[in-house]
């Protein structure tokens, strides 16, 4: 089936889910209050979001349609991004045809709520998140033209749709294999050739978006272990290969799913952190790259027990990082993977021993501040303005 039949048949249904969004949407003052994150951050020039979900108000998400949700959304955000709605397993569900009922609704709440938006992600390169059929894909007796066909039709059908409706996009996520350092091996890459997809993606997104923020995002974290630092390793070797390249890439997306996951204290874990990692950011802007940080969160798995203690532990470690970001004057976006512990992919994720729910967004699993909102606050407060990067 065509693309354009598709979407011109689903038109009505996407109305509809439009129409409920805002049914759903409590009418409120539009301008946030001084205190709220993205009023607080707005002072160094930078900008505060955060992912929503779709999904109907009572569902086990963090959707805009829960009004409970919604009203942090307004309050504290500047800017979304899709959780998942964007990715090519609720998009694409087969190599001819096109499903974006789900991202339609959360771009007309945003535009209905004067959210900028992300896009997230043109093209997620681990295999094992790719929809069915594209891992058992045949690219035929020309594999690398074909696979080259089907990624620029993706991007060019994704930038027409939404135009300057999203200002940037994650054009490829997690491209690097964190054991190995090298580009994935996927039915993709080995159609078309590693550096070829990745710059195809690139080349496409920048002619279907030529406003766009282009940006490449992975999850190498600040912490020390052997595989992280392979793993940076790889992405500063990547990101050397797209200037060399000419690659059209802007920015690089930092996710910053920063863990507690060792036996130590705030303060000796921040101590054997920060400075390799400086010097790893270094590299990174010392290349001309700007920085956003595209998926805050904490993992606190091996924090204590006692909620007091670990909240405190979560915000002291949060506040660490932050500042240490928010150093860098090409760091302009700012984004958090949730604002409520009860939606957060966390307690999926890595569970806790104790079974407890994982405590790593601002607000917990009532819809109430903690700490970390309270560290993130102080960090946004405290950040200087910004020379041009």
């Amino acid at each position: 089936m065509r693309e354009s039949s598709l979407i011109d048949r689903r038109t009505a249904v996407v109305a509809g889910l439009a129409a409920g969004a805002a049914a759903c949407v409590r009418h409120v003052d539009p301008i946030p209050p001084p205190n709220s994150l993205t009023r607080l951050v707005a002072r160094s020039g930078r900008r505060f979001g955060s992912a929503v979900a779709w999904g109907a108000p009572d569902a086990d998400r963090g959707s805009f349609a829960n009004p409970d949700y919604a009203r942090i959304l307004e309050r504290e955000c500047a800017l979304l991004v899709p959780e998942n709605e964007l990715k090519w397993q609720w998009t694409r569900p087969g190599p001819a045809t096109f499903d974006f009922r789900q991202m339609d609704a959360i771009v007309d709440y945003a535009q209905y709520r004067h959210f900028e938006l992300r896009g997230h992600t043109l093209f997620w390169l681990p295999q094992k998140w790719y929809p069915k059929w594209l891992v058992s894909h045949d690219f035929g007796p020309r594999p690398a033209a074909a696979a080259e066909a089907m990624l620029r039709q993706h991007v060019q059908t994704v930038c027409r749709r939404y135009g300057a409706k999203i200002y940037s996009y994650d054009v490829v996520n997690e491209a690097v294999e964190p054991e190995t350092g090298q580009i994935r091996d996927t039915v993709v890459t080995k159609a078309l050739g590693k550096d070829a997809t990745l710059d195809v993606m690139f080349h496409a997104a920048r002619t279907g978006a030529p406003h766009a923020e282009l940006v490449y995002n992975d999850y190498m974290s600040w912490e020390r272990n052997s595989v992280d630092e392979t793993h940076m390793r790889g992405v500063l070797k990547l990101l050397e290969g797209f200037r060399k390249r000419g690659t059209p890439v802007d920015t690089f997306g930092i996710q910053s799913h920063i863990r507690l996951l060792k036996p130590l204290t705030v303060a000796e874990i921040v101590s054997e952190s920060e400075g390799p990692w400086r010097r790893f950011v270094d590299e990174v802007v010392s290349m001309g790259y700007k920085l956003i940080i595209t998926e805050f969160d904490v993992n606190d798995r091996m924090g204590p027990a006692d909620i007091v203690t670990r909240d405190r532990m979560v915000a002291d470690y949060a506040r660490a990082y932050l500042d240490v970001m928010l150093s860098y004057p090409q760091l302009r976006d700012i984004l958090a993977w949730g604002m409520v512990d009860r939606y957060s992919w966390l307690n999926g994720f890595d569970p806790r021993a104790d079974k407890q729910m994982k405590r790593g967004t601002p607000y917990d699993a009532d819809f109430r501040p903690k700490a970390l909102r309270e560290a993130i606050a102080s960090a946004f407060a405290s950040a200087t303005v910004p020379a041009s990067a």
